[in-house]
Formats: structure tokens, C-alpha cells, sequence
């Protein structure tokens, strides 16, 4: 259970007709004062307490609610990306005030792409984890004083919406649907190895098959990866004395069109390096190792509840990589699914391992456009740090596809090449192939190349989200798990039913 969950609401009402205690309205560079705010939001303005540079704050009192201006810059610079962080900005100075309901008065022409947007900024931005927290004394007994963790209510005023109030409703019942998905991804992220097994997250899975209509969930442990062939997903596992856990999830919608989507995540519960120990430092971090697939898992969720029109298998490998007295050696050689043979000479690249046998099963599953996600390598954040995730695929079509969903969600991606110069770096000496070149160049690129052996002809993009998936540094999602990759994923398949 996420730790807050905002009712939101959409109304055609004016903002001071709401029973909201605090309104948000955005002010924009060389734009006159909204419509309908009160004559002290213009004396804030005259004052130069109010400023329309981005991000700027300040706040008054009128009408018995408090008015909260939000500077936006300039009308051009304006999207939704930008809505999404001033929305951010506003939810945390709002808390600062006690506000319990908050109404954002949609701008003028603003359309379903912001509306959305502002309702994702407030929501993700009132998120925090608390699960393994006490609860002191004082904080447990409410106090009607005290200023609320937590925002209630978010209303989303269209009074002076340029889209149709329906469409409107649409747009911003959906995004609290994916943001909740979005914070539910990060409450898994952020729960610690020894609470998030692989077993647990598989019964999470579960869950949402029994909750969610349309969707179903199988969970198969040692055996069943070895019923399958899956010798490399099994090599990574065989070190912890937790079961692994490979997680197939189905949605199909009656009236599905487009072709059988195929969603892959990496979920090592806790990536300890196996044999090839990481470094002690930031260790602890390695429980994020499972964010690929904790956005996979909560995106699907959001799908089926949202009960797009499409048809959707999504595989997800969970293990944890530990260094017992069974653990994979390096030099080792295992068998993947497809019968390729591949040398194991660092255990500590066994992200690649795990989904190269989950690739596998998503092609024999009759998927025919594939996406996967992982937190895969350390390379990708010396090349995009966290603005970027980087993409790869064997399909410039498909990519492309990918991409322009990652530009709509803020969930952006940079392309790097897949060059068949790159295929020559992972080709085994004593197996077909070699999951850690010791050269070391083009860590990334070579990671994805590996991967391009498991998927046959089907498009496929690979999504590494190592630089992007904790720690964000955005407005909405600072630092702990960002749910990086729910909004992505749902954006690509709303697109495949139109």
C-alpha cells in the first residue's frame, strides 16, 4: 500500500466555488492575471512578492482560502514537463500551510497533457515511504493543530479549460490511476532485501492478479526454470538461498487490437555482485536493483485497470545474486534458453543473465514488440547521468515508438547505436558468447548487444535505467526510488490502442 493516496478530482466550478482551503494558479511571463483571481493575488503581483519565473511562490489570503501563485515563465517554455514540476513546487509549499485540499486552477488553453501533468506532479510529489518507520507517541495521536503529512484532496478547476470537460475527466482520472501505479513501483523499490524477496515481490504480483479483472499472474520458482531451459536466469539465482521467482503477467481486453506487447524487467531484489563482489560503498543501493521490474509489474497493473484495448504479456525475473558456496564462478559456462552457451566471467553482470532468459520466454510467449527495463550498468550513468535513460534496439522503427512515448511522460530517452562491430566484443572464447568483455569499452552498448541475442527478429528496445531509477533529482521525485518508467510503459501501450 502506497503511503498516500490522493483523491483527485476534476470540476468545471470556479476555484472559489471549491471547498478546497488553498488554490494554486499559475502565472505566466508577460501573461495578465488569471481569470477570477481574487484582487490580492494583483497586490501580491504589484508588490513583487509574486513573480511568474519559474518556480517563484508566494502566497495570500482571500476568500477564505489561502492563494498560492506559481511563476511558469514564459507561455512558450511551457509543458507538460514543466507542469509537472511547478505542480511539485506548489504541493510542497501547500503542506508548509497545512492545505488538506488543494485546487489548481487549469490554465487558460491548457489541455489534457497538463491537466494530467499537474495532477502527476502533486501526487508523485506527495509521496514518501514509511513502512519501516516507528510511529512516535505524538504523531500517532492526531491533533487537529497539527499540519496534515499529507495532502487529502487535489481538485483540478477547468472552468476555463479549452478541452471538452469530458475528455478533461479522462485525462486526469487516468493520470492519478498511473501516478498511484508510479508510487506503488517506488514502495517496492524502496522496501530492503530482506523484506522484498523475490518470493514477496512474486506475491505482490499475485495480488494484483486477484484484484485487478482481466489480469493474471503465474509464478514459477527453481524448478520451473529449470523445467525451461533457463540455465543462465537459473546461474544467478543458485547463490542465494532465496527461491527466485519468474513472473509472467497477462492482460488481454476483449476488444484488443495491435500486436501482442511484451514488457521484460530486471528484478534482482538484492545485487550483492555475486563471487565478483562490488565495492562495500553504496551497497545498500543495490536493493533498487529490481526497479526494472517494480515498473513493469505496477505499469501492467495500471493497464488492466485502466482496461486499455490491447493485448499484454510482461515477464519479470526475480533473484537475488549472493556469494554462497554455490554461487556462479567466474569462467563458468551456462546454457540460456535459446541453447546458446555463455561465459560467465563476471558474476556481478548478472543483470544481462537473468533477462536474457525472460527475453526468451517473452518471444516464445508470441510477443511481437518487446520492451525491457534495467538497472544494467554503471556506464549509463557516466554517459546521461540522470536526465537520460539510454535506449537500444534492434528496430529504428519500434525505438522511435519508444522514444516519443518517453518524451510525452518526461520519462526521456537518448538512443545509442547497436553496431555489429559491438557483436564481435561479446563473443565467447570457449561458449557462444561472453557477458563481461574485459576491455570494458562501451559498457552499455555492449550490455544491450548481449541482449540482442534473445529476441530473435522481433523488435526490441532495451531500456537501461541505472542513472534514472533512484535519486532523480526532479521536483516530483528527489531522491529514493522514482518509479522511473510506469508512466513510459503505460503512454507506449495507450498508444498501441487507439
Amino acid at each position: 500500500m502506497v503511503a498516500s493516496v490522493v483523491k483527485v478530482t476534476l470540476t468545471t466550478e470556479e476555484p472559489q466555488a471549491t471547498d478546497a482551503d488553498t488554490v494554486a494558479v499559475a502565472l505566466f511571463e508577460g501573461e495578465p492575471m488569471p481569470t477570477g483571481a481574487p484582487g490580492e493575488v494583483a497586490d501580491l503581483l504589484s508588490s513583487g512578492e509574486a513573480r511568474s519565473s519559474f518556480k517563484a511562490l508566494a502566497v495570500t489570503h482571500a476568500q477564505g482560502k489561502r492563494w498560492l501563485t506559481v511563476g511558469i515563465g514564459k507561455p512558450e517554455d511551457f509543458t507538460p514537463e514543466r507542469a509537472r514540476v511547478a505542480a511539485a513546487k506548489a504541493l510542497e509549499r501547500a503542506k508548509e500551510i497545512s492545505a488538506r485540499t488543494l485546487c489548481w486552477q487549469l490554465p487558460a488553453d491548457a489541455g489534457n497533457d497538463v491537466a494530467g501533468a499537474l495532477v502527476e506532479g502533486t501526487v508523485l510529489a506527495d509521496y514518501s515511504f514509511e513502512r519501516h518507520k516507528s510511529v512516535p507517541k505524538e504523531d500517532a495521536e492526531q491533533s487537529a493543530d497539527k499540519p496534515p503529512k499529507h495532502l487529502e484532496r487535489l481538485i483540478v478547476s477547468a472552468a476555463n479549460a479549452a478541452e471538452g470537460s469530458e475528455d478533461l475527466e479522462r485525462a486526469v482520472s487516468e493520470a492519478a490511476t498511473v501516478s498511484d501505479a508510479v508510487n506503488a513501483a517506488r514502495d517496492l523499490q524502496n522496501r530492503p532485501g530482506n523484506d522484498l524477496t523475490p518470493t514477496a515481490l512474486a506475491e505482490h504480483a499475485k495480488a494484483l492478479g486477484e484484484e485487478i479483472e482481466g489480469l493474471s499472474v503465474e509464478v514459477e520458482g527453481s524448478q520451473g526454470l529449470k523445467d525451461r531451459g533457463m540455465g543462465a536466469f537459473a546461474c544467478v539465482a543458485q547463490g542465494s538461498d532465496q527461491e527466485p521467482a519468474l513472473i509472467t503477467m497477462r492482460y488481454t481486453h476483449p476488444e484488443a487490437r495491435g500486436p501482442l506487447l511484451g514488457l521484460v524487467g530486471k528484478a534482482v531484489t538484492f545485487d550483492s555482485g555475486g563471487i565478483s563482489l562490488k565495492p562495500g560503498a553504496k551497497m545498500s543501493e543495490m536493493k533498487f536493483d529490481m526497479s526494472g521490474g517494480a515498473a513493469v509489474i505496477q505499469a501492467v497493473a495500471a493497464i488492466a485497470r485502466l482496461k486499455l484495448p490491447v493485448k499484454l504479456v510482461a515477464v519479470i525475473g526475480a533473484t537475488e545474486n549472493l556469494p554462497n558456496g554455490r554461487a556462479v564462478k567466474p569462467g563458468d559456462i551456462v546454457i540460456a534458453a535459446n541453447g546458446k552457451t555463455i561465459e560467465v566471467n563476471n558474476t556481478d553482470a548478472e543483470g544481462r543473465l537473468v533477462l536474457a532468459d525472460c527475453l526468451c520466454h517473452a518471444v516464445k510467449l508470441g510477443a511481437e514488440r518487446i520492451v525491457d527495463l534495467a538497472t544494467l550498468t554503471g556506464a549509463v550513468i557516466i554517459a546521461l547521468g540522470s536526465t537520460y535513460a539510454g535506449i537500444m534496439s534492434n528496430d529504428d522503427e519500434w525505438a522511435q515508438t519508444v522514444t516519443q512515448a518517453g518524451e510525452r511522460t518526461g520519462e526521456i530517452l537518448w538512443c545509442l547505436p547497436l553496431h555489429e562491430e559491438y557483436d564481435e566484443n561479446i563473443k565467447g572464447r570457449y561458449g557462444d558468447l561472453n557477458n563481461a568483455p574485459e576491455d570494458r569499452k562501451a559498457g552499455t552498448i555492449v550490455g544491450a548487444a548481449f541482449l540482442s541475442n534473445f529476441v530473435e527478429d522481433v523488435p526490441w528496445a532495451h531500456l537501461d535505467i541505472a542513472g534514472s531509477a533512484w535519486d532523480l533529482g526532479r521536483a516530483y521525485a528527489p531522491k529514493g526510488a522514482a518509479g522511473y518508467g510506469v508512466r513510459l510503459l503505460v503512454d507506449l501501450v495507450r498508444s498501441h490502442s487507439a
